[in-house]
């Protein structure tokens, strides 16, 4: 490939970053999925040995519906994308598909879920969990910050504002903790519009040094990635760099279009990420 050819991402034919009309009613055809293999061949991944185990987060804080009556009901929607579905799906075009929703009339809340659910699984490729919390049920959400250490106080000049991982590293004796930065930001691979975040990495082995993490979260401030594909360059950056025994990482993206996206990645099944919301979700 030539130097100066862009790399193709999966997303060059959707509508992000395109003025569009908005649809009112139900419109499955508007959802974009993207293949994640175009970008994890840049990681050197393949599907059927993927180094992790996980999920994309998602939570909708902008869906609405007509009941039968054509009154308005509100809901909070989760939707959990497996990491292993073969397409991860364009933010953008999610917004516009539940905007499709906004004046169709639907006979029951568990009607609207099982039908996002089979629409999104559909371009997945893999069963996504679908849960919709109405708001007339008093719904709650949990803030908090990461029980672990903030890196964010530490005193060190940075430079750098593309990945660079070779600033991490580990050595000495086995440690188990959790290491978290406010300070992640990268962008959208397509649009360039910026994308803040907090990142957490939770792991057992010899300690990571600290200084070198928080130069290397800061490094993607100009980083032009998707959400999920940067948690994964992490996450192998990480397995590569500093060889933990176990390791877990994950991020809370602020919303943008009523969503916000939080993909999670872990070395085996039974790691979890804290439950709590950032505060700026």
């Amino acid at each position: 490939m030539n130097p100066d050819t862009p790399r193709r991402h999966g997303a060059e034919e959707s509508l992000l970053g395109q003025a569009v009309a908005y649809r009112d009613t139900y419109a499955p055809e508007l959802l974009f999925p993207i293949a994640r293999q175009l970008k994890r061949d840049e990681l050197g991944l393949h599907a059927d040995a993927l180094p992790f185990v996980g999920e994309d987060l998602w939570n909708a804080y902008e869906l609405s519906w007509l009941d039968a009556r054509g009154k308005p009901v509100v809901a909070l929607g989760e939707f959990r994308v497996p990491a292993a579905s073969p397409r991860l799906i364009e933010s953008k075009s999610l917004k516009l598909y539940l905007n499709s929703f906004n004046q169709q009339r639907c006979a029951s809340v568990e009607e609207v879920r099982a039908t996002i659910a089979r629409d999104l699984s559909a371009a997945a490729g893999a069963a996504v969990a679908v849960v919709l919390r109405p708001l007339h049920e008093r719904p709650g959400r949990r803030f908090g910050y990461p029980e672990g250490v903030c890196l964010d106080a530490l005193e060190i000049d940075i430079e750098r504002y593309q990945p660079c991982p070779e600033t991490l590293r580990a050595e000495g004796p086995e440690v188990e903790e959790t290491l978290y930065s406010h300070l992640l930001k990268s962008n959208c691979l397509v649009t360039g519009q910026p994308d803040w975040g907090t990142l957490v990495v939770r792991y057992r082995g010899a300690a990571i040094d600290r200084e070198g993490l928080l130069r290397y979260v800061v490094s993607f401030r100009a980083h032009n990635e998707f959400h999920e594909q940067c948690v994964e360059r992490v996450f192998c950056d990480l397995m590569a760099r500093c060889k933990p025994q176990e390791l877990a990482v994950w991020a809370r993206y602020t919303r943008r279009g009523g969503l916000d996206i939080n993909p999670f990645r872990a070395s085996r099944a039974g790691l979890r990420a804290d439950e709590a919301m950032e505060v700026r979700q």
